[in-house]
């Protein structure tokens, strides 16, 4: 399985959920690119703060409340994923609106689960 994954709000702190997804997302060999509010490292993947022109994306995984995900609609739209995950918590049905607009599908759903019964 390789989806090139952008986990969208990953946190740096190991008690986080979307710390967790990019953790399992290279365990089940998924490429993987992340960004969060803080520069680092999750196992050896560079977390990066600044939004990148990402290519080829299959996936983007948001970890972001729907507050915080309105000033990034134009850019997770730029990056034409093939779909967004909107895991527990950030289901957001004004971008919903939006995806369908620019035929990218989306579900609301956990990316954990996902992975986790072979359905990611």
């Amino acid at each position: 399985m390789n989806k090139k994954t952008l986990v969208f709000g990953a946190s740096l702190k190991p008690n986080r959920y979307s710390n967790y997804a990019v953790q399992q997302l290279i365990a089940n060999n998924v490429t993987v690119v992340a960004f969060g509010n803080k520069k680092g490292e999750i196992n050896g993947l560079s977390v990066e703060s600044d939004l990148m022109p990402y290519r080829d994306l299959h996936t983007v995984t948001l970890y972001l409340n729907p507050k915080q995900q309105k000033p990034y609609y134009d850019y997770i739209l730029s990056l034409k994923p093939g779909r967004v995950i909107f895991n527990p918590g950030t289901e957001n049905t004004e971008f919903y609106e939006l995806l369908r607009e620019h035929k990218i599908s989306f579900e609301a759903s956990c990316t954990l689960v996902l992975l986790a019964t072979n359905q990611y």
